[in-house]
């Protein structure tokens, strides 16, 4: 748990950068496309060759931490990893295929935290606040700002991604409802209900797989639940424009998130938007859209199209 102080400078630097950055860069956004999490690709069976990649190695470091994987974490499906798997499903009255599915990862989760929370980490001594990189998938806990400690976390899908913003912690609950985990930490963000949660997919963690909200392992959403309160900084740093940088998708009344914020922002700075800063559209920013557009020799319209995107500096 302990960050060195090499460790702590570059951290610091890198949130600075993120949160001093003004909008996304159009040619460094990682395309996700590649990384989103189906389902259907966390079934892990054996195979010739063997199936390799992320879902193998968090499988490989869960069986490790339960003591039924003594092989090494190398992201491949061998028959020792095999084994490992049908050991833990006998163990657990599974029957032992070797085939790593839903009722699989969701018993081997059960283990996993079960045993974690033996090892329950101490309260923050600092005030708390929470950073979330979309990009890099990653949570972190802050105190007086400095690094605590790091999660990994699923974000939002292509297309229904999480909301990027600086928010605050609205409300916190136990088991909210059907597939949020143990616990919720709701967040105020104006255009809709999204949080932070628990899941029972514990293999989605680390990808792109929620319709906006953050996914933690339970065990982690546990261990954080009682550092937050209402209140709590929450800030969630990504490109607003749907992780991709290319898509620049025609905006209209009634659109909402953090790519409708955006544009607020820079229609404020430049002296057409007066209302609140919130991701949604309303009359307000209606009228600073057709102001913008006309002021530009643009056709009237009240859309922000791909040439207001440039004159605005997206």
């Amino acid at each position: 748990m302990g960050v060195g102080k090499n460790s702590r400078v570059a951290f610091c630097l890198a949130v600075f950068v993120l949160l001093c950055w003004s909008g996304p860069a159009r040619a460094s956004v990682e395309c996700p496309f590649c990384r989103v999490a189906k389902e259907s690709h966390w079934v892990i069976e054996p195979a010739k060759p063997a199936v390799r990649g992320q879902s193998v190695e968090l499988l490989q470091q869960m069986l490790k931490q339960i003591n039924c994987y003594r092989g090494p974490v190398n992201g491949v499906y061998d028959s020792a990893t095999i084994e490992a798997v049908k050991e833990f499903q006998v163990q657990r009255g599974i029957e032992p295929d070797g085939v790593a599915e839903e009722i699989t990862w969701q018993a081997l989760d059960e283990e996993y935290c079960l045993l974690a929370g033996k090892e329950v980490a101490p309260a923050p001594e600092g005030q708390v606040s929470i950073l979330i990189d979309t990009k890099q998938r990653k949570l972190w806990i802050l105190s007086d700002g400095e690094p605590y400690k790091q999660y990994p976390v699923a974000v939002g899908k292509y297309d229904t991604p999480t909301p990027i913003g600086d928010f605050k912690v609205l409300r916190r609950a136990r088991n909210w409802g059907t597939g949020f985990g143990t616990r919720w930490i709701g967040l105020t963000v104006p255009w809709g209900v999204y949080g932070i949660h628990g899941t029972n997919k514990p293999y989605a963690i680390g990808g792109y797989a929620s319709h906006g909200c953050v996914r933690m392992n339970n065990r982690s959403v546990e261990e954080v639940y009682p550092w937050v309160k209402p209140g709590t900084r929450v800030v969630i740093t990504g490109n607003p424009f749907k992780y991709k940088s290319a898509q620049f998708g025609l905006m209209r009344r009634g659109s909402r998130g953090g790519d409708v914020m955006e544009v607020q922002l820079r229609l404020q700075r430049l002296g057409f938007y007066t209302g609140p800063i919130d991701g949604i559209w309303g009359g307000g920013m209606e009228r600073a859209v057709v102001e913008f557009r006309h002021s530009k020799g643009l056709r009237r319209d009240n859309a922000v199209d791909d040439e207001v995107y440039r004159l605005l500096g997206l």
